[in-house]
Parts: structure tokens; C-alpha cells; sequence
């Protein structure tokens, strides 16, 4: 099925991201709030709904929804909890403490690197459902499965569901959207935003309609498990909508399912609306009022996000912001070492290429002392070695913890050649192959690199191919 819509319609899309945060109990009790343990162990009465057990609010998690409410831009207010209430088998107590019309966090927006602005409505608290595994359908749905466990280890623990509001108008936004997302929750430890262990998952809102008419009946697509599956779950089912209107059918408000590995969605159930939830205010929970002094105090802790760091790096380096370099060091946390290298006096722009080069093994600040990665960098740029001797260096260095890469460049035999020593290499390597110096007067620059590499092997790889480049180009006129 084709995923571009027709001129003249637009996507509409917002998303729902729910975050499970990083706290060492659940929302509302004592119990261990950690993922992979063994079935129904980390559980309690309140988690199980018993009689006569009362929820507690926990602090640690109502400062970490804080912590992204200002990480997102909203406002933080006074907030209630209600109860929504629903039965599924996997929700013991038949209701959800969440947040309705006085939630937490509200009016942010998340600016994406393309530039594009993203409003979120609200970010609320809510605890989490149990997980319910399915046995026997080809699926792992409930749908023609023999019979169903259910572990409410996860049942109580402390989720965050951020509300973008309906600005996304393309598969592309909404990816770049959740993926920036996750690297705030990640920035600020707020989440561990493990799409594969479910503690970050995503919902979309996805509707249609022709320019310059009323929004279209949106359908949500649940639980979507990655960024991937998301853009193309998106784009199927704007594209299946469409389909629906130009054959003369109407699209019915419902909740649709992914199916990965068909490429395609499926209806779940009829949409709910709100008044199906019978929300009503919590009994057994007071208002929460944070007071400025507390709002003051988790927002000092709120380290410098994704975006500022991406600039600071590339301002320093004189790389594009939105390049591939500076996205991979700030996603590794690697961006802060990189300008150690430049503070102990290296070239900054090399240390970025041979940070991302030589540490993508380790996502996290590489334990190699700075100074050794900057005296390398001022090696190459002073043409003392060349850029694939640099390599070989580097590479020792990291294998070894560090080094000095004057004395490893020695140990390898590696010396400086001057630039009239290179004239004299070029000059053999034009009289050796004269047809491919025609050809590269010609304009041909594919027969640069026989001659590249008639100096090379004539230097023995010690010629800067830099200079060789340039010496070429200023012969050539």
C-alpha cells in the first residue's frame, strides 16, 4: 500500500507517549518498582487492590513528571488525581489513579532538531496496568489465544503520559519527535526509555482530511515498540484512512493495533471517550500543591538538554548542528569529552571525528585521558603524522588505555615527510602514469587516485594525502 497521500490532504497526527520512571518503588506503594523479576513478586495490596489499603504518593516520582514538565517547557500547576475506571484483567482494582482536568504539567512544546515545534498539552502522572501474556494465538493477542497469564509486577508503577497536541504532520515528525523525546528522559534520568522492555511506549492519534476542511475522525494505534514500527504504522494507516473516504466509506473513531510483521493495522475495540471512564476525584488522595520553592529547586537539577548540547558542540567544532557527528556524541554522552579535548589545548574539530570514530564501543565518557587524544590531534594538524597513520595511533592508544601518541607514532616508524619530499614523490608519480595526469588535467578527478596512490606506496603510506591533494590540484593549475 502506497504511504504518500494525494495532493491537497494532510496528516494529522498526535501522540501519546507513556514513560515509566525511574524510581525505586511504585507510584503508590513500597513495592520494588524493577523490570524483568520474577512473575507477581514485586507485589503488595494496594497493588492488588485489597480492602482497606490506601495509596501513598511517592515524591521521588512526582519529582522526576516535574523534571520533564520543565525539561518540555510546560507550566507546572497544582494537580488532582481521579480514578478512571475500567475493567481489564490485568487492572485488579477495575480503575486507574491517573489525572483528568488538573494534571500535573501543562502547555509545553518540544522544538525538533529539523526546527519544527511540537505543542504538548499535558503531562500527566498515572500509575501503570499489569502485563497480560497471551498463550497460543498466533498473534500473542487475546484473539483466538488458549489462555492468558498475567503478572502485575508492573501494576502500580509510576508512568508519565505526555500529550502532544495534534501538530505532527508527517511520519518523520512524529519519529524525530519520539526520538528526541527519549534522549530528554534519558538527559534528565527521568526513564530509562527502553522501548523494547515497554517502560517508553507510544500511541498515535491519526487522522486525515482534505486541506482547509475540518479535521478528519482520528483512530488511535496502540503501543506501538519502536521508532520504526511508529513511522510506519503511521503512514499505513493515514494512507488506509484515505482510502476508506475516496471509496465513499467513513471512518469510525476506534483503537486500532500494529501488526509488525503484516504491515498493517487492525481494529482493537470502538474508541473511548472520556465520560466512559466515570473519572471522579481520588478519596484517598489530598491535592498536590508544589510549592515555588520546590519547583525552584527541581529545576536546578535539571541538567542542559539535548538541544543545547548539540549547538555547544557544534559551535565549538564548526560542525552542522544537525550532522550526523554531533547527533551521535550527544546521544552517546560523549559531547563533554570531546570538549575536554579541546580545553587541554587539541584541535576540538579532529577530537570530534576521532571521538566518534574510536568510541562507538562506548556510549558513555571514554576512560582515556583527554590530554592523549589532544597531542594527536595537534599531531596531524601540524602534518607530523598523516590522517591514516593518526588511525593506527589512535587505535593503540585505545587498545592500551592511553598513551603518548609521540612516542607510539616513533615505535611504529612513522615520520614527518616534508613538503619537498612529497614534490619529488609526485613528480615520479606523473612520470610513471602520464595517461592518468592527462586525464586528471582533463577535469577527470577519478585519476587522482591512481596518482594518490602511486605517492602513497612510493612514501611508503607516510605522505600526508592531504598535501599530496593539494600539491596535485596546484600542479594542475
Amino acid at each position: 500500500m502506497s504511504t504518500l497521500l494525494p495532493e491537497g490532504w494532510e496528516l494529522i497526527c498526535g501522540l501519546e507517549v507513556h514513560v515509566e520512571l525511574a524510581t525505586k518503588t511504585k507510584l503508590f506503594s513500597g513495592s520494588p518498582n524493577r523490570f524483568g523479576d520474577e512473575p507477581n513478586t514485586n507485589i503488595d495490596p494496594v497493588t492488588l487492590g485489597l480492602p482497606g489499603a490506601l495509596p501513598v504518593l511517592n515524591e521521588q516520582a512526582v519529582e522526576l513528571a516535574m523534571r520533564i514538565g520543565l525539561a518540555l517547557n510546560c507550566t507546572i500547576q497544582p494537580c488532582t488525581f481521579h480514578r478512571k475506571n475500567y475493567f481489564y484483567p490485568d487492572m485488579p482494582k477495575a480503575y486507574q489513579i491517573s489525572q483528568y482536568d488538573q494534571p500535573l504539567n501543562i502547555d509545553g512544546f518540544l522544538d525538533l532538531p529539523s526546527g519544527v515545534r511540537i505543542g504538548v498539552e499535558r503531562a500527566h502522572l498515572e500509575e501503570d496496568t499489569g502485563k497480560s501474556t497471551h498463550i497460543g494465538g498466533a498473534t500473542g493477542r487475546i484473539h483466538g489465544s488458549e489462555y492468558s497469564l498475567i503478572d502485575f509486577n508492573r501494576a502500580g508503577v509510576p508512568l508519565v503520559e505526555i500529550v502532544s497536541r495534534p501538530d505532527i504532520r508527517s511520519a518523520e515528525d512524529a519519529r524525530q519527535y519520539v526520538a528526541e523525546l527519549r534522549a530528554i528522559l534519558l538527559a534528565i534520568g527521568a526513564s530509562d526509555a527502553k522501548m523494547e522492555e515497554g517502560s517508553m511506549r507510544c500511541d498515535a492519534n491519526v487522522s486525515v482530511h482534505r486541506v482547509g476542511t475540518p479535521f478528519g475522525t482520528r483512530c488511535e494505534i496502540k503501543n506501538v515498540n519502536s521508532i520504526r514500527a511508529l513511522g510506519r504504522a503511521i503512514e499505513y494507516e493515514a494512507r488506509r484512512q484515505y482510502d476508506v473516504i475516496d471509496s465513499g466509506g467513513t471512518i469510525r473513531q476506534e483503537t486500532r493495533h500494529w501488526d509488525d510483521a503484516e504491515g498493517r493495522t487492525h481494529t482493537l475495540r470502538t474508541k473511548e471517550d472520556a465520560d466512559d471512564y466515570r473519572y471522579f476525584l481520588e478519596p484517598d488522595l489530598v491535592p498536590l500543591v508544589p510549592s515555588d520553592e520546590w519547583i525552584s529547586r527541581v529545576r536546578a537539577n535539571v541538567p542542559m538538554l539535548p538541544a543545547a548540547r548539540r549547538t555547544r558542540l557544534a559551535d565549538a567544532t564548526g560542525a552542522d548542528v544537525q550532522g550526523e557527528a554531533v547527533s551521535v556524541i550527544v546521544e552517546r554522552g560523549q559531547d563533554d569529552y570531546v570538549l575536554s579535548v579541546g580545553e587541554v589545548g587539541g584541535d576540538v574539530a579532529r577530537g570530534l571525528v576521532y571521538v566518534q570514530q574510536a568510541f562507538s564501543e562506548e556510549p558513555s565518557t571514554p576512560r582515556i585521558p583527554a590530554k592523549d587524544i589532544a597531542a594527536l590531534t595537534l599531531m596531524e594538524r601540524d602534518s607530523k603524522v598523516t590522517s591514516t597513520q593518526a588511525k593506527t595511533v589512535l587505535a593503540d592508544i585505545v587498545a592500551n588505555g592511553g598513551g603518548d601518541p609521540a612516542a607510539i607514532a616513533a615505535a611504529k616508524g612513522f615520520e614527518a615527510i616534508d613538503t619537498s619530499e612529497v614534490e619529488g614523490f609526485v613528480d615520479q608519480a606523473i612520470a610513471a602514469d602520464p595517461d592518468a595526469w592527462a586525464k586528471f588535467c582533463n577535469g577527470e578527478q577519478k585519476a587522482m587516485g591512481a596518482l594518490v596512490g602511486l605517492v602513497m606506496k612510493a612514501s611508503k603510506g607516510k605522505a600526508d594525502g592531504k598535501v599530496v591533494t593539494a600539491i596535485l590540484n596546484s600542479r594542475r593549475g
